[in-house]
């Protein structure tokens, strides 16, 4: 157990992934009671003894996104006028990542103002996992730890041993990550054309590389809609593949994911729990999570210890 004055609470979220954060750090979790007002508004009370400690709060913004994203900054606000020392908002999936320029005319950068509210809120420092656009770190005006759960995916992916490997990235802004998957499991690269006609219709045009008899792994940062990964692999099926594995960390399965990843021909789906797999996600054909709390867990226990978070992926 560490001696030292940390404590990690869990927000309503995910909380079975900070239980097993805090199992990785053998510790307890903090204990804080949230509540409603009888007009819907959330209310917080620390019941554990936070001043002058190193207080973490493991809140992903996914769905109820709003309902997630304000619960996590009063919590922020709850823990800074506490008393605490340090305040780190680890945030395993980062919502509104998606929002992160000017694509047309009088919108906002929604992704900008999430960071400025974070901030705002009392968060000194921010850890999160695979955001949408590494860029995203320089959205913050505090330390950000961004974490990849490339490692995770790979050693379950490794533990198959899949012969007549071909990875495909199923879009041009994968192709790096693509590549790193080729070389940690001696396959082939291939790489999909797409173009998107709407947030939902996704047009493929061309694919660039071999697909025809083999085994093929096709990796992202999420599965929202689950429109990019089900053409994609409509696509090289028909090209001739074999078996299909579709791979993401973050499993956000918003309509009509479910039903599109039903009827795709992909033999086997792999996400994380960065986000927590609701009842009707549960009805997705062979889905495997994996768990990144060893890997939130270990980087905490650096950053409560002033250690390199960064030199854990070294090796890559």
């Amino acid at each position: 157990m560490l001696n030292h004055p940390m404590i990690v609470f869990a927000g309503s979220g995910n909380p079975a992934l900070t239980g097993a954060v805090c199992s990785y750090l053998s510790i307890n979790p903090g204990q804080a009671t949230i509540e409603r007002f009888p007009d819907g508004e959330k209310h917080i009370k620390l019941d554990s003894e936070v001043r002058g400690r190193d207080c973490f709060v493991v809140q992903p913004t996914s769905h109820p996104v709003d309902e997630n994203l304000v619960e996590l900054l009063i919590f922020l606000d709850c823990l800074r006028r506490a008393s605490a020392d340090r305040v780190t908002a680890v945030v395993p999936y980062f919502g509104y990542a998606r929002q992160d320029r000017k694509d047309a005319g009088r919108v906002p950068i929604t992704a900008k103002l999430i960071a400025n509210v974070i901030t705002a809120a009392g968060a000194d420092r921010v850890l999160s996992v695979d955001m949408h656009a590494k860029q995203l770190q320089g959205f913050f005006d505090i330390p950000i730890d961004h974490l990849s759960a490339e490692p995770v995916i790979i050693e379950y992916l490794k533990k198959k041993n899949i012969k007549d490997l071909t990875v495909v990235a199923p879009d041009v802004g994968n192709i790096k990550t693509a590549s790193r998957y080729a070389t940690a499991l001696d396959g082939e690269l291939a790489i999909i054309h797409k173009r998107r006609l709407s947030g939902k219709e996704v047009l493929f045009e061309e694919i660039i590389g071999n697909v025809k008899d083999r085994n093929v792994v096709m990796v992202d940062d999420m599965i929202s809609t689950a429109g990019t990964i089900c053409g994609a692999a409509q696509m090289v099926k028909k090209l001739g593949a074999r078996r299909i594995i579709a791979g993401a960390t973050h499993g956000v399965f918003a309509p009509p994911a479910v039903e599109r990843l039903q009827a795709a021909p992909i033999d086997e789906i792999v996400v994380t729990d960065t986000i927590p797999v609701h009842e009707e996600s549960l009805q997705v054909k062979n889905l495997n999570v994996l768990s990144v709390a060893e890997l939130l867990g270990e980087a905490i226990r650096r950053i409560h210890m002033n250690e390199s978070v960064s030199s854990m992926f070294a090796q890559r």
